[in-house]
């Protein structure tokens, strides 16, 4: 009789990862979670909310280990969080963020304080943002009607140490201290297994906000305690301001917050909480309008208010010189062409991108010149008693142009902490790492098109090979961007641990240098320069030309009006095309927006590109009988993408002409 023995896997953890849309997060969160894993007995759970960027075929490309829920639409946080612990395994579950980033021994690190901690039922950690700032929610107090109040209306930010007000962030607590906690953020959230069979899953009322602190309060009712656990330090990329800004987060937070009362709170204290959080819903959701209002237009009533202030002392001082008084124009011609003046330069303004975020001075006199073109053509149509004259039109002009531009170099003062005569100009940028990986990041920096200055790089660890950009080594790296005022600092992730990177954060921890992150093999550069910013990276994908809706409508256009020409030269093409019946249907999608006439030729690569509509033609004729490597086709592709232009498609055209039918 032979005896099998079966090996039974022991999975000591289970790491879920809930995505919607942060293709280039997840692939850094997925790489940093690769490499706490080593030595472990890991498995990964990454649930998609039905994105479109990209995110699952990046998924199942790059990280095969990866078990990939796919899902066709979007199931909210908690559910999808849900799919994946149902089919976990581990001894304990870690809900994590993709805008993370863990360290290598994170997770020995989390499962040894919870094998030693047996009142444990979940651990969060301590949580710096991306430019190595704590995060308060990193450990947070229950929000009962009282801590609701103080939170909501002001106070806890006043008082955050206070034992009474600071009761939500917890702030009287030292942060670099292991505490017992009542919530625990779900950025980040580590739970003993046994304790989701006992208390059961995310209540998936919650669709997004409130689920971590159901699920953290519903732990402490079970007997068991939540501890924020600082030995461990996380990166989370936190930009959720654009969100909370938005009219939209209040309801959804909110409501999320009344959702809780309901279910814990007893119907007295849950009717006090619910009309706390109403009252706040319409205190916070008019800030948000007032706030989006204010930023979306305070520019724009600046250059109003000044440029109408320019007309009118302009238009005194010339009457002044011209007819010796001030009253040679009508106080309502005065007031109409100061309005309409204004509001025509802004409009100027506005077509010439003098509103955009980044811009450059050309903007300013291009926006002045569109406007005093269309003031000219008013000039002409307007009323004679509305005629100022044509100087006054010149010299508000010059006068214009001076405004506007005082006024954004002040901002770009103001915003980048330094003046600027161009408006646009580089960040000074110094890369860390060895010279493979530098040389691979610096061509990511380079070719997306990125507003970076590259100094140089410094080199980690002893013994290596250096060339004529290296600056100097990694223990150096204080003294380096003090003297260079380095702005922006790119770490390779390949060469330096991501514990190291965190202590080189908080070492240097200065307001005006930013980090940046590469994951190795990585086309992404990713940071974020405050958690009340989003996320912001470079890469090849999202800067090359195919990615600017402007470049897109060409191409449409360029669809359209070449269809339209075929339709009109029928008889010719008729005889020029090989199969034709195929080519009337080409024809048609075309029209209806189904295909594209131009685009990429089949590679491994496409999904990193810019989406296009299915092609008739690739960017390449190839033949059978020379099939190109697929290396250099993804080069072609890529320089597609990168410099797109109608000329470049109208040649691939007329080359294949008699393939429009493929």
């Amino acid at each position: 009789m032979f005896g099998i023995a079966l090996y039974i896997r022991h999975v000591k953890l289970s790491v879920v990862i809930v995505n919607y849309n942060v293709k280039y997060f997840l692939e850094q969160a997925l790489h940093s979670v690769r490499k706490a894993s080593k030595g472990m007995d890991v498995e990964v759970f990454v649930v998609d909310n039905n994105s479109v960027d990209g995110s699952v075929e990046m998924v199942r490309r790059i990280f095969p280990e990866v078990h990939l829920i796919a899902n066709t639409g979007n199931a909210g946080f908690s559910k999808a969080n849900n799919q994946a612990i149902r089919k976990s395994t581990g001894e304990y579950v870690l809900l994590l963020n993709p805008d993370t980033v863990v360290p290598e021994n994170c997770f020995a690190n989390i499962c040894a304080f919870m094998d030693a901690t047996s009142d444990a039922g979940a651990l969060g950690v301590k949580m710096i943002d991306g430019k190595g700032n704590f995060l308060p929610e990193s450990k947070r107090g229950l929000p009962t009607p009282a801590v609701a109040f103080y939170k909501m209306f002001g106070l806890a930010s006043l008082f955050p140490t206070s034992t009474r007000f600071g009761k939500y962030h917890l702030g009287y607590l030292n942060a670099s201290e292991i505490h017992e906690v009542e919530v625990l953020a779900g950025a980040f959230m580590l739970i003993r297994s046994s304790v989701l069979n006992q208390i059961g899953l995310l209540d998936e009322d919650y669709f997004m906000y409130g689920e971590d602190i159901d699920l953290s309060y519903r732990i402490t009712q079970a007997g068991y305690k939540n501890y924020y656990f600082p030995n461990t330090t996380i990166i989370h990329y936190k930009g959720e301001s654009t969100k909370k800004a938005t009219v939209n987060y209040v309801f959804v937070f909110y409501k999320a917050m009344i959702i809780f009362a309901q279910k814990h709170y007893s119907a007295k204290h849950a009717q006090l909480f619910s009309l706390l959080i109403h009252a706040a819903i319409y205190a916070r959701a008019g800030i948000a309008i007032v706030s989006r209002l204010f930023v979306s237009t305070y520019l724009w009533a600046l250059d109003m208010l000044l440029l109408a202030g320019v007309v009118y002392l302009i238009s005194q001082g010339y009457a002044q010189y011209k007819f010796d008084t001030t009253t040679a124009y009508a106080p309502i011609t005065v007031q109409v062409n100061s309005v309409v003046y204004a509001l025509l330069w802004s409009v100027g303004l506005a077509i010439a991108g003098g509103y955009k975020r980044r811009m450059n001075a050309n903007v300013v006199w291009k926006g002045i010149l569109v406007g005093s073109l269309a003031i000219a053509v008013f000039y002409a149509f307007a009323n004679e008693s509305y005629r100022f004259s044509r100087a006054i039109i010149v010299l508000g002009s010059l006068a214009a142009v001076f405004v506007v531009y005082a006024i954004r170099a002040i901002r770009y003062a103001i915003t980048h902490n330094r003046w600027s005569f161009t408006l646009d100009e580089n960040t000074k940028t110094i890369i860390v790492g060895n010279q493979p990986e530098v040389k691979r990041v610096h061509y990511l920096l380079t070719h997306s098109k990125a507003k970076s200055e590259y100094i140089g790089y410094v080199s980690v660890g002893a013994n290596q090979q250096h060339d004529d950009q290296f600056l100097g080594t990694e223990n150096q790296l204080a003294d380096i961007i003090e003297l260079f005022k380095i702005e922006e600092v790119i770490f390779c992730s390949r060469d330096l641990s991501t514990m190291q990177i965190m202590k080189w954060m908080h070492a240097i921890a200065k307001p005006d240098v930013h980090f940046k992150i590469v994951p190795e093999e990585s086309i992404f550069i990713i940071g974020s320069n405050s958690k009340d910013e989003p996320g912001d990276f470079y890469t090849l994908e999202i800067n090359l030309d195919l990615h600017k809706p402007m470049q897109l409508r060409k191409k449409r256009f360029f669809d359209i009006t070449l269809a339209l020409s075929f339709l009109v030269a029928m008889p010719i093409m008729v005889l020029v095309v090989k199969r034709k019946a195929q080519f009337l249907l080409n024809l048609l999608q075309v029209f209806l927006g189904a295909k594209t006439w131009v685009g990429y030729a089949q590679a491994s690569n496409i999904e990193v590109l810019p989406a296009l509509k299915p092609a008739v033609l690739p960017t390449i004729d190839i033949q059978a009988s020379q099939t190109p490597a697929d290396t250099a086709i993804q080069k072609i592709n890529f320089l597609y993408a990168k410099d797109y232009s109608m000329g470049n498609d109208l040649a691939i055209v007329f080359k294949q002409l008699s393939k429009l039918g493929g």
